[in-house]
């Protein structure tokens, strides 16, 4: 199946999106994570349009969406959630699943848990709803939201070439090393070596802090609308650790939770694998 690119005006911003498959089969909503774009389902997007309608947009300042300076657009994930939300209104979809990946998660769950009735079910990878999620790796991104200016060079770290790449490689297996293709982190550092998207990201990673207050109400999402949610989850991911994937066991007893030997980026090494159990849950909780 051929997937269509495509942009739209939404609040005088472009918003890129990536679509495949039928609009008269059932949606499901692509969120992608940091530093990435909608690239990362380029795979999945090819894997699913038989059955499936996939919408997957970059958020704004990542991919190809508008990247406005931060001085004219308040970079946050309340401002994320608003344009997703609008984007999806604009498309006409009042029923979707939802995949969440990394930043993808506390924008998904936003819209999961203010609009339940649109819900369908919910595809985490990576997708953090829970304390137990968070790893060492966030200490410097939480002493970055403290006091910016002191942890501001530690941060920027996690912006440069290495940073990129490591997310990609790191907890990967020796057996599916040669799965991973250097486009992936060369495309993901190209976009963040635009003039402008460092700073960007920094806004945005302070702004990450505010996520964590909206956890209960996910949480309570999760235990009042019981919405089928299908976990997979890389197991070396040091980023957001496993045990934010067992953790949605806690509200979501009939949660289907797989851990794989994968790290960050699981689609990149267990794409296939990953694409045949969606494909068999969403037949099931969306017959």
């Amino acid at each position: 199946m051929t997937t269509r690119h495509h942009t739209i005006g939404i609040q005088g911003l472009d918003v890129f999106y990536r679509e495949a498959g039928d609009p008269a089969n059932p949606t499901l909503v692509l969120l992608h994570g940091f530093p990435s774009s909608s690239a990362m389902f380029r795979n999945l997007l090819r894997d699913l349009a038989d059955d499936y309608h996939l919408i997957a947009p970059d958020h704004i300042g990542f991919g190809q969406s508008a990247t406005p300076p931060v001085d004219e657009f308040d970079y946050g994930f309340e401002k994320l959630t608003e344009i997703t939300l609008e984007l999806l209104d604009t498309l006409g979809l009042d029923r979707f699943a939802l995949y969440i990946q990394d930043y993808g998660a506390p924008i998904g769950l936003r819209i999961a848990s203010r609009h339940p009735e649109r819900i369908t079910a919910i595809i985490s990878q990576s997708g953090n709803a829970y304390m137990e999620g968070f790893t060492p790796f966030w200490d410097v991104l939480f002493a970055h939201a403290k006091d910016r200016r002191t942890n501001e060079p530690a941060v920027r770290e996690l912006l440069e070439p290495d940073a990129t790449r490591w997310q990609y490689t790191h907890g990967v297996p020796a057996d599916r090393a040669d799965r991973l293709s250097p486009d992936t982190w060369t495309l993901d550092q190209a976009y963040l070596d635009r003039p402008g998207n460092k700073e960007i990201q920094l806004q945005l990673f302070w702004d990450y802090q505010f996520n964590l207050d909206g956890y209960p109400a996910f949480q309570e999402y999760f235990r009042t609308h019981r919405p089928p949610v299908l976990v997979t989850w890389g197991g070396n991911d040091e980023i957001f650790g496993p045990d934010g994937a067992r953790a949605y066991a806690r509200d979501l007893p009939d949660a289907e939770i797989h851990i794989l030997d994968a790290g960050h980026f699981a689609l990149e090494t267990h794409g296939p694998e990953i694409a045949s159990r969606i494909r068999d849950f969403l037949s099931r909780t969306l017959r």
